[in-house]
């Protein structure tokens, strides 16, 4: 099959101005000039026969086949995107990570400068998801996710460590309670609709529950925990620094949930993965040494 496909370079300044809505961004984005831009555009225009933006200059706007053209060419150079990066093996350029949200901005992002120090050529980018990896379909090189076996087919599979869990309050909320975890609010999550009664279950204790109170987000129910709004059932690797700060307290201690953090990479690894999981693992083999608080008694 014999494929007519106008220059790449005129179709790449096209794409970058139509996502961009401005010329001006698009020279940026390709470190060329406006004028170089705009003399791609309108070649390809010529070679298309019909035109791609309409209106005055300074607000330029597609026309319908620009538009059609727009959403045919993001789609085309993502996958561009993900073919190249799939095979690349270089300590440059940039590393998609997936991975929860809460788990991102209370665990990795405070670790993460010391990756960054390490291999400063490395563009880590995070994307905040739970959802089942398929790396058929994401363009992600590393996820990482908490659960149990199985794990995806055609997945390496990096431990990093075994859930705990427990609950957690403020201690100014510890000190208004004379009965102690009996009747205070009980927080929940819909991310984690079966957090307390898991915990209860594996614990074999059973807390008189006071009012429920639901968070949409897991980051939430934290931030209320910490403003002493009530009690939550919360991973260690959630709330260490806060346990160890003082800003909340975890009286009844943590728990095996029987989940498991670890980190899913592509069986195709390139360099710039195998750095990274690397070192994740040996941030959680240093956070290990820090156990959590056990169950009193």
């Amino acid at each position: 099959m014999v494929r007519h496909i106008p220059s790449l370079n005129a179709l790449r300044a096209f794409e970058a101005a139509g996502r961009h809505g401005r010329m001006t961004r698009a020279a940026e984005e390709l470190n060329v000039t406006h004028s170089a831009i705009s003399r791609q555009i309108q070649h390809l225009e010529q070679v298309l026969g019909v035109p791609l933006f309409e209106g005055p200059k300074n607000r330029l706007r597609l026309t319908d086949a620009g538009s059609a053209l727009l959403a045919g060419l993001v789609k085309a150079f993502d996958q561009i995107d993900i073919s190249v990066r799939s095979v690349a093996d270089t300590e440059q350029g940039s590393l998609d990570i997936s991975c929860p949200g809460t788990f991102t901005m209370r665990w990795l992002i405070p670790r993460l400068y010391r990756f960054q120090a390490a291999f400063p050529e490395i563009e880590v980018r995070l994307t905040a998801s739970s959802r089942p990896v398929d790396f058929s379909r994401d363009g992600f090189d590393v996820a990482i996710r908490v659960g149990i076996a199985p794990w995806p087919e055609g997945a390496d599979v990096i431990d990093l460590f075994p859930e705990q869990t427990g609950p957690v309050l403020a201690p100014s909320l510890a000190a208004a309670s004379s009965a102690g975890l009996a009747g205070v609010p009980q927080l929940h999550t819909r991310t984690r609709l079966r957090a307390w009664g898991d915990w209860h279950a594996r614990s074999g204790q059973s807390i008189a529950a006071g009012p429920r109170v639901d968070y949409e987000h897991f980051y939430f129910m934290l931030e209320a925990a910490r403003a002493g709004l009530g009690v939550c059932v919360a991973p260690w690797p959630y709330v260490s620094e806060d346990i160890h700060s003082g800003r909340l307290l975890a009286p009844m201690g943590f728990l095996d949930s029987g989940h498991t953090y670890v980190a899913l990479r592509r069986a195709s690894r390139n360099r710039k993965s195998s750095l990274f999981c690397d070192w994740l693992r040996a941030e959680a083999t240093e956070f290990l040494k820090a156990d959590p608080p056990m169950p009193p008694g």
